[in-house]
């Protein structure tokens, strides 16, 4: 069960020129594909428009920082966001695509200089993994107001 925490409120504010790309994993598709939703319904809140969101979809977790490279490497972005569900199995398998895919999205965030929204969700279940799916559209707030900071600095 998700636990209530006091939340940051970072308010929308005018994205409309802005480009947004997504990379999602397919594996646990039930999960990330819920998770895209959030991230979509609150990219319209800062007058994202769908024609200036690029979407990629890629098998697994492991692909993620690839495709996500590609994306920051164009220049065409000012946000990223990464979208995934790992669940822990009986192997340790878990802890190295975790840790893989999140030692990736940082390389590329420090190497590209673009914010990327963390939407991977690492959990022992699938009942944890069920109950986060709304959560993509807050990882989007953060990457969205710091390109913003970025931007001003």
């Amino acid at each position: 069960m998700v636990q209530n925490v006091k939340k940051l409120k970072l308010e929308p504010f005018d994205a409309r020129d802005w480009r947004l790309g997504i990379v999602r994993s397919q594996f646990n598709n039930h999960i990330t594909s819920q998770l895209q939703k959030s991230v979509l319904v609150r990219a319209k809140k800062y007058g994202l428009k769908i024609d200036m969101i690029t979407i990629a979809e890629v098998a697994g977790a492991i692909e993620v920082p690839l495709m996500l490279q590609r994306l920051a490497a164009s220049g065409k972005y000012q946000a990223l966001v990464a979208i995934s569900c790992i669940i822990r199995g009986e192997t340790a398998h878990f802890e190295y695509v975790s840790k893989y895919v999140t030692e990736g999205i940082l390389r590329v965030q420090l190497d590209y200089k673009i914010p990327i929204a963390f939407s991977v969700l690492t959990c022992d279940n699938e009942e944890q993994a069920l109950a986060r799916t709304k959560i993509g559209g807050d990882h989007l707030d953060a990457a969205l107001h710091q390109a913003r900071l970025l931007q001003e600095i």
